[in-house]
């Protein structure tokens, strides 16, 4: 029986080599994977022309995926630096990178990216548009902006961000509230927009929604809805227009799976703490159950250079909440181009605002590393220890700094360190805690 996506083979009752791996990696059957990705609820983003991929399973119920965000820009557009954050980020375990390159050879560099990476791999293609037509934002036509689109799937992308829910009536909500502090701040959004206002036509990607499906489908592309509206700071958060947006992409989505397409719902952001966990229930009520990938969120505005540490803490609302995907944030968010240590940071942030999140849904074996992680601990077995953080190096880094004088235990305890004293005196030996 044939097929041309994931989600057909799902539907039709097969179980691909992909649902396969997937599955084991998540600790359920085939079978419960199935169930989801024929429902909508999980994807599996692999484009048939990314031979090197690693298949991967993203679900609200599955356990919660990092994306990482990097490429070259006019002001820093070497691509050797970007692909040491390529590999920066596989040795951490990511489990997708996004290329949102905007200068140079983008498309030398996505082909390399589909050859050499396992893991999932996004773009935002009405980026790439500005370089690859190299002509004024209103010059480029509803046909050139599909084309780049194809050109993506082509080149072995996994998964597209179009933003296809800012529309005409979207753009005339925004213009009438006018409510927001900082406007769109969407890149892909913005362009959009305007777009729009410089030539008067309706959002291709809107407007032609049926050809972008027809892209998706023929290479199995996982359409990510981008959130063109998305807040840009917690003072915008929930308002008209990212609720309004967020009905369209639920049309969208039922529009999509019609046509056996897979399909992923981007979201805020910025949003203050206590908004999060409804946000997440409003996303899974308007857009029918589709996995959302969230930018954060941050959870407030006023910590540049520390906003992994503003999203982590949002990122772990949203994971508990039902969220499948967290974007990552780095510490050069706000400020420039994220180097490779900036990327190193994030990815841990954005790892642990995950894994508390699946901790807290339940997500099976999900705490069984943490548990390892005590009884190490408690056996005040060091090696052990940095080998279940979730950045060993550093864990190890620390703790060698300043050795401690007292044998099973760390410089802050020393004799007093009570695993060392506990297990001392439970087996019956004495204790000098001076």
């Amino acid at each position: 029986m044939s097929y041309k996506t994931q989600m057909e083979a799902a539907r039709k009752g097969i179980i691909t080599p992909e649902i396969e791996i997937a599955a084991r990696d998540e600790y359920i059957s085939a079978e419960e994977l199935r169930v989801l990705l024929a429902n909508g609820s999980a994807v599996i983003p692999k484009n048939i022309n990314h031979k090197a991929g690693y298949p991967k399973a993203i679900g609200g119920t599955l356990h919660t995926k990092i994306n990482v965000n990097l490429g070259a820009s006019k002001d820093c557009h070497n691509f050797d630096v970007e692909l040491a954050k390529v590999r920066k980020a596989e040795s951490l375990g990511a489990d997708a990178i996004m290329d949102l390159s905007t200068f140079g050879d983008t498309r030398s560099f996505r082909r390399k990216l589909a050859a050499e990476c396992k893991a999932a791999l996004g773009s935002v293609p009405i980026y790439d548009a500005l370089v690859y037509y190299d002509k004024d934002l209103a010059d480029i036509t509803s046909d050139e902006w599909l084309e780049v689109v194809k050109i993506h799937a082509q080149d072995g992308i996994d998964f597209l961000t179009i933003h296809a829910g800012m529309n005409l009536a979207t753009a005339a909500r925004f213009k009438y509230n006018r409510n927001r502090l900082t406007n769109i701040v969407s890149r892909g959004g913005s362009l959009m927009f305007a777009w729009m206002e410089m030539t008067g036509h309706e959002n291709p990607f809107f407007e032609r929604y049926d050809e972008l499906l027809d892209i998706c489908r023929e290479y199995d592309v996982t359409l990510s809805l981008g959130d063109a509206c998305r807040p840009g700071c917690t003072h915008d958060a929930s308002d008209a227009t990212q609720i309004e947006e967020l009905i369209t992409l639920g049309e969208l989505t039922k529009r999509a799976w019609k046509r056996d397409v897979q399909v992923m719902i981007e979201g805020p952001g910025h949003m203050p703490l206590d908004q999060i966990a409804a946000n997440i229930k409003l996303q899974q009520t308007l857009c029918h159950g589709a996995p959302y990938y969230v930018l954060g969120p941050l959870v407030t505005d006023i910590a540049p250079d520390y906003d992994h540490i503003t999203s982590a803490i949002g990122g772990t609302v949203a994971a508990a909440s039902g969220a499948a995907f967290l974007c990552y944030v780095t510490p050069a968010e706000h400020l420039r181009l994220p180097n490779e240590q900036d990327v190193h940071d994030g990815i841990i942030a954005a790892k642990i605002a995950a894994h508390a999140g699946d901790i807290a849904k339940k997500i099976p074996h999900a705490a069984e590393r943490d548990n390892e992680m005590s009884r190490a601990r408690q056996e005040v077995n060091w090696e052990k220890m940095f080998s279940l953080a979730i950045d060993p190096e550093r864990a190890r880094k620390i703790h060698e700094e300043a050795p401690s004088e007292v044998e099973g235990a760390c410089t802050m305890c020393g004799n007093m360190c009570s695993m060392r004293n506990m297990n001392k005196i439970l087996n019956g030996e004495k204790v000098t805690a001076k």
